[in-house]
């Protein structure tokens, strides 16, 4: 099992960014995907995931309508699309895989995952 992460940046306040999380080894479709995210001093905290069996998304409220998760199942792809990037969006960037998911889980914690990608820095300037 092996993701990895691309598309990270420098961007100005208020541009885009599109990350990138590829795996290969396995295919996402019985795994749900997250994106994280941990600025300096701060601690590792989740921005979005995408469960693919059923197309369910999940979003932290700080990105809420600035940030889309996607697929692309033949590429075994999923981005996080970020609009509207804001000096707080500043961190690395991770995503991360489990196939581990149960009623009740929490889809933007971190702890329910099992494998990570090595990360991609994600800079936003004001």
């Amino acid at each position: 099992v092996q993701l990895v992460e691309s598309g990270g940046g420098l961007v100005q306040a208020g541009g885009s960014l599109r990350l990138s999380c590829t795996a290969s080894g396995f295919t996402f479709d019985d795994y749900a995907i997250g994106w994280f995210r941990q600025a300096p001093g701060k601690l590792r905290e989740g921005v979005s995931c995408f469960v693919a069996d059923d197309g369910a998304t999940y979003y932290a409220n700080s990105v809420k309508g600035r940030f889309t998760i996607s697929s692309d199942n033949t590429k075994n792809t999923v981005y996080l699309q970020m609009n509207n990037l804001e000096p707080n969006d500043t961190a690395v960037y991770y995503c991360a895989v489990t196939n581990n998911y149960y009623t009740d889980w929490e889809p933007l914690g971190d702890y329910e995952y099992d494998y990570w990608g090595q990360g991609t820095q994600v800079t936003v300037s004001s």
